[in-house]
């Protein structure tokens, strides 16, 4: 069963271009990856992002966890911008 997860990542308005930036470069690498099914970027009106990311399953999911670019754009460059970070898992359905 495919494994989703949605996230809502809130930053400074100084802080949206750069953000968006480093997301669609994950989006680039995540999208290669063997087990990723889909990663959506979405811009959100507070400012910040919502993201929608599907993979085949939770192993899949934990390997992009695992992954360098993950480690660079999204530990690095993305979570220490954020004021708030809200993440949902979950198994799809249907």
């Amino acid at each position: 069963m495919a494994y989703a997860v949605i996230a809502h990542y809130r930053c400074a308005a100084e802080d949206v271009a750069l953000i968006q930036e480093a997301l669609l470069t994950m989006r680039e690498h995540t999208l290669k990856e063997p087990g990723a099914l889909a990663y959506v970027v979405h811009a959100a009106e507070d400012p910040g992002f919502i993201l929608y990311e599907q993979y085949t399953d939770r192993a899949a999911f934990d390997a992009h966890a695992a992954s360098e670019h993950f480690a660079e754009y999204i530990l690095g460059t993305v979570r220490p911008r954020l004021t708030q970070r809200d993440v949902l898992f979950g198994q799809v359905v249907g």
